[in-house]
């Protein structure tokens, strides 16, 4: 397979990814209606996670994610983590918008960070299928690593920066109502989402 036709493989396996409904999307589109950036942002945060990850991976990492029991602790952890964030998302909704939009304190980049570091699919994700596509890129050589990083990355950048400026766009055009509204929706999928994962962990146990 020659290295541009990869890289066409890569950016359409990892656009699906990205597209797919997740906390991170959730999360994207509520911060996204009091800060156009926080898309950006949080795939600057996502990038601080996914890029070293890329790199273990090729030492041998994607094994150790593989054992069920740490599959089991990952799941149950992040998806806690997640009706937590949910949770103070609705307690923030009684009170004012912008405080609904600190999922947390630090803002979009930690949020990028931390919701990436504790979702167990995504990690799950980088030890199957991403380290498939890690091993075809080093057949390539090192620079066709580093393109794949990028390429795959990218994604991430363009969707959720688009996620957060569409959501900035729709509550600054329909009001403070509009944006509760939003906030709503993504309290609500971000507690099924760790709800999702915390029963799908239990039932391995």
């Amino acid at each position: 397979m020659e290295l541009v036709s990869f890289l066409v493989w890569v950016f359409g396996i990892s656009l699906s990814g990205a597209l797919a409904p997740g906390p991170v999307t959730a999360v994207a589109i509520a911060m996204g209606s009091r800060n156009r950036f926080a898309g950006t942002l949080m795939a600057l945060g996502h990038g601080v996670i996914e890029f070293p990850l890329m790199v273990l991976l090729i030492f041998g990492v994607g094994r150790f994610l593989q054992i069920p029991r740490v599959e089991i602790g990952i799941g149950l952890v992040g998806g806690a983590v997640m009706i937590f964030m949910a949770i103070q998302m609705f307690r923030g909704l009684g009170r004012s918008g912008d405080q609904a939009v600190q999922t947390t304190r630090s803002g979009p980049f930690a949020a990028g960070i931390f919701l990436s570091g504790s979702n167990p699919y995504f990690l799950i994700w980088w030890a199957t299928v991403g380290l498939t596509l890690i091993t075809q890129a080093r057949g390539f050589g090192i620079w066709a690593f580093v393109l794949f990083a990028l390429t795959h990355w990218s994604c991430d950048l363009t969707w959720l920066t688009i996620l957060s400026w569409a959501s900035f766009k729709g509550t600054a055009i329909f009001g403070p109502r509009s944006r509760r509204i939003v906030l709503a929706v993504c309290a609500a999928a971000m507690f099924g989402f760790g709800l999702c994962f915390v029963v799908a962990q239990i039932a391995k146990l």
